[in-house]
C-alpha cells in the first residue's frame, strides 16, 4: 500500500521552508509505518524539547530558522532545565546552554511552556475519538487509555513535524480496529484492601507492563473508578515496564463499559489471572536496592504531582520536619497554585524540594552519590532511577516515603495483598 497525500500536503512538502521540512519527515515516516495517507491531528505534546545532545537543539533551531510554527495545539513536555529556579540543575557547561537553547527554540515554534509529562492534568486534555500526536510514554498511555482520544507513541522529532504539519501518519492506534482488547488482565481475585491502597494501581501497572508487552487488553474484576491519580500511575508503570500504549478497565475507562465492548464481541486471546503471588513479585521486583538502612532521597512526581497528590504529602507530613529531603516533581500548573495559596514556602522550609519543569530522572539534580538509595512511590521512577540516577530504589507508598523521610530510615507499612 502506497502513501497517498492530498494536494495541499504535497505542495507544502515541495517547499523550502521549514514547514515543508516537516511535512516531508512525516509523510517519509508514514510511508515506512505503511499507511495510506495522513490524517488531520487537533493537538500535540511533545517530547523532544528535553536535552539528549546537541543535535536535537540544531534541529529545532532549523525548523526556527525556516519560519516554522506548530499549526495546532502543542503542550511541551519535560525539559532539562528547572526554569521556574525551585531546585539547582547539575547540568554543566557546555550542555546547560545548549538545553536552554533548545527550550527556547520550542517557545519560538509556539509551544505551550507547559514542561509538564501530565498535560492532561494542566487543561490539555483532547476529545474522545479525537486524533492527535502525543509523545512521552506516559501522556500517551492516559490519553489513548482515560480520555479516549487516538495517538501513537511519537517520538523525538517526529513529535514536533506532526504538530508544524498538523499531520500524523494514519496507522497503529489511531484505527478504531486496532484499539481492540486482545487479552483480558483479571484482578478479582485481590483482596479489597489491596485493591484500594495507593501501591496497587503502580504495582499493578509494573505487572501489567511485564505480561502484556505492547499488547491492547482489558482490566476486569476492578469494582469502583480508582481515580485520575491512581489511572495515572498505572498507565505510567504499564508503559515503563512494556511498551503499553492503550489499556481498558472494564466499567472505568470510556472505551470499555463493560469486557464484551472493549474485545470486540469476541473471545480473548489469552486470560492472564492475576494473584496475591504475583502481585508480591511485582512489587518486590520494583526494589533494586538490598538490605537497606537507611536512604539519602525521597522522589516522588513521576507523572508530575497533581494539587491533590500534594494535598495527601502536607496531610501525611502534619508539619514535620524531613530528615532526608523529599524531591517532589511537578509542573509549573501546580507551582502556580501552591504559591498562590502560601503552600510551597512551607513544604520547603519542612525540607521538601520541589522541582518544576523537569524530574530527578532526566537531568542530574539528585547529588552524585555512590551506593546510594532513593525510595520513591512511582512505579516509573522505580524503574529508570537505577539506570538514570546511579541510586538503588526502595518502593513503597506515599506514606512510607514521608515515614522514611522523617525517620531518616526505610519504614514500611504492611499491606494485605
Amino acid at each position: 500500500m502506497s502513501l497517498e497525500l492530498t494536494a495541499d500536503e504535497r505542495r507544502i512538502a515541495n517547499g523550502t521552508d521549514g514547514a515543508a521540512m516537516a511535512m516531508r519527515i512525516v509523510a517519509e515516516s508514514a510511508a515506512l509505518l505503511g499507511a495510506p495517507r495522513l490524517l488531520p491531528i487537533a493537538s500535540a505534546h511533545i517530547d523532544g524539547a528535553l536535552y539528549h545532545g546537541d543535535s536535537g537543539t540544531l534541529f529545532a533551531e532549523r525548523l526556527v530558522e525556516g519560519g516554522a510554527r506548530v499549526g495546532v495545539r502543542s503542550t511541551l513536555n519535560v525539559g532539562a532545565l528547572d526554569l521556574m529556579g525551585c531546585s539547582r540543575v547539575r547540568l554543566e557547561e557546555p550542555q546547560r546552554s545548549m538545553a536552554r537553547r533548545m527550550m527556547e527554540a520550542y517557545r519560538k515554534l509556539g509551544c505551550e511552556q507547559s514542561w509538564t509529562c501530565a498535560p492532561y492534568q494542566a487543561g490539555h486534555r483532547p476529545a474522545l475519538g479525537t486524533d492527535v500526536a502525543w509523545g512521552e510514554s506516559n501522556a500517551v498511555v492516559f490519553c489513548n487509555s482515560v480520555l479516549g482520544a487516538r495517538t501513537n507513541r511519537y517520538g523525538d522529532f517526529l513529535d514536533i513535524a506532526c504538530a508544524i504539519s498538523g499531520r500524523a501518519p494514519d496507522y497503529g492506534l489511531h484505527r478504531p480496529e486496532n484499539r481492540l482488547a486482545r487479552l483480558v488482565f483479571d484482578v478479582s481475585a485481590l483482596p479489597r484492601t489491596f485493591m484500594a491502597s495507593e501501591i496497587a494501581w503502580p504495582v499493578l501497572g509494573s505487572l501489567y507492563g511485564r505480561e502484556v508487552g505492547d499488547a491492547v487488553g482489558v482490566v476486569t474484576g476492578v469494582t469502583k473508578n480508582p481515580g485520575e491519580d491512581a489511572l495515572k500511575a498505572f498507565g505510567a508503570a504499564a508503559a515503563s515496564s512494556g511498551a503499553v500504549g492503550l489499556f481498558h478497565i472494564a466499567g472505568v475507562t470510556p472505551e470499555a463499559p463493560d469486557a464484551e465492548t472493549a474485545l470486540g464481541g469476541v473471545d480473548a486471546e489469552t486470560v492472564i489471572r492475576v494473584t496475591p503471588d504475583m502481585v508480591a513479585e511485582a512489587q518486590a521486583r520494583l526494589s533494586t536496592a538490598e538490605n537497606a538502612d537507611r536512604i539519602d532521597a525521597v522522589a516522588i512526581g513521576s507523572p508530575h504531582l497533581s494539587l491533590a497528590e500534594f494535598d495527601a504529602l502536607e496531610r501525611l507530613m502534619s508539619g514535620r520536619r524531613l530528615t532526608v529531603p523529599i524531591h517532589a516533581c511537578t509542573g509549573r500548573h501546580v507551582l502556580g497554585e501552591l504559591d498562590r495559596d502560601g503552600r510551597r514556602k512551607v513544604l520547603e522550609d519542612l525540607g521538601v524540594v520541589i522541582v518544576a519543569d523537569t524530574c530527578v530522572v532526566v537531568t542530574p539534580i539528585l547529588p552524585d552519590r555512590s551506593g546510594g538509595v532513593l525510595m520513591t512511590n512511582s512505579g516509573k521512577f522505580a524503574h529508570y532511577a537505577p539506570g538514570n540516577t546511579g541510586y538503588a530504589v526502595l518502593y513503597g507508598s506515599l506514606a512510607d516515603c514521608v515515614e522514611s523521610a522523617v525517620a531518616g530510615r526505610p519504614l514500611f507499612a504492611e499491606i494485605k495483598r
